[in-house]
């Protein structure tokens, strides 16, 4: 492992699993998370609305916890990059949505954030190999797109693994995120397959102390990790 690569896990939690009423309260309820993940949802391109800019840019001036907002939505050029210009760390949008992705992705950066690619569960992920130097993150998706609370898909893993052993040979710089049923008991296949940012919803909002949560999710991937510092 170069140590160039060598990090600690990073544990990014879903507020589409908070109380959207105190929204304030949750994102203090992480405190030590890495990232906060924030599902922006149109309607459109997945079947559910959920919130958006006017609420991340809400969230940004009370928490210090790099804001990753995941567009679930139609037409990323004219609606990622406002997130950036906003404030957030990193702002990722649909494959599936886009003819020019890597417009898109330049757009996010020259705005101020890190640009991440979304694909869905079943969307493979060579066709967009190419232009991942393009891009800071990539979000493999382990459930589909749309609703919280979904059963973890294994499948996606493998996904997972072509990309990392493209990192490890120092072909690509990317941050590999996953998204989607993430828990105790599939966080650490995740890990192996050398996933380095967990988005989780329910793990960490429904326990009696969410901090201590995101600290033990985080542990946990990193000992399942064969590419992460221990």
């Amino acid at each position: 492992m170069s140590g160039q690569h060598a990090r600690t896990p990073l544990i990014a939690p879903s507020i589409l699993a908070a109380d959207f009423a105190r929204l304030a309260d949750e994102a203090a309820a992480v405190e030590g998370a890495d990232w906060l993940h924030v599902d922006v949802m149109d309607n459109h391109f997945v079947p559910n609305l959920t919130l958006g800019l006017p609420v991340v840019e809400s969230l940004l001036k009370v928490t210090d916890i790099p804001m990753d907002c995941h567009l679930m939505i139609d037409d990323p050029a004219r609606w990622a990059p406002p997130y950036a210009e906003a404030g957030a760390h990193n702002v990722t949008f649909h494959a599936e949505a886009t003819d020019d992705p890597i417009a898109v992705a330049r757009d996010i950066r020259a705005a101020g954030a890190k640009a991440g690619l979304a694909i869905k569960p079943g969307t493979p992920v060579d066709p967009y190999l190419e232009i991942l130097r393009d891009f800071d993150t990539l979000l493999v998706m382990s459930v589909e797109p749309g609703f919280g609370g979904q059963k973890f898909i294994a499948e996606v893993l493998p996904k997972v693994g072509i990309v990392r052993r493209l990192v490890d040979a120092g072909e690509l710089t990317i941050l590999i995120e996953i998204d989607g049923g993430i828990n105790t008991d599939t966080i650490e296949a995740a890990a192996e397959a050398g996933v380095d940012c967990f988005v989780a919803g329910s793990a960490v909002y429904s326990a009696d102390d969410p901090a201590l949560a995101v600290q033990s999710l985080r542990n946990q991937a990193a000992a399942a990790s064969k590419h992460l510092a221990r």
